[in-house]
């Protein structure tokens, strides 16, 4: 058995609510369990048919020089990398809108 915590935002409510049945929400969008390998993955294939436009990231714990490996889903300005076998996350700065970049004089 392994910790899980699942982060969800923006996803449909048919999802919000089947995630509330196999995990605690203890904050909005934030699942936690104990679940099997198995389990996570049933719960995995769940989430990805049913993330709509939302996006997601599930941690759990591991036997990994961190301690833990994750997914994600959808779109979010931080995005999984793997540094030489250690799981990383790397950080996309915001592209500037037009009307930053337009010069007004």
């Amino acid at each position: 058995m392994a910790t899980l915590v699942i982060v969800a935002e923006n996803i449909p409510d048919r999802l919000r609510g089947r995630l509330a049945i196999w995990l605690l929400e203890i904050r909005t969008g934030v699942y936690v369990g104990d679940y099997s390998r198995r389990i996570r993955e049933f719960i995995w294939e769940n989430v990805s048919s049913g993330l709509g436009g939302g996006n997601v990231v599930m941690v759990w714990s591991a036997p990994t020089e961190s301690g833990f490996e994750f997914l994600s889903l959808g779109t979010n300005r931080r995005e999984p990398v793997d540094c030489c076998g250690l799981l990383l996350s790397r950080y996309t700065p915001k592209e500037p809108s037009t009307a930053e970049t337009d010069d007004p004089r």
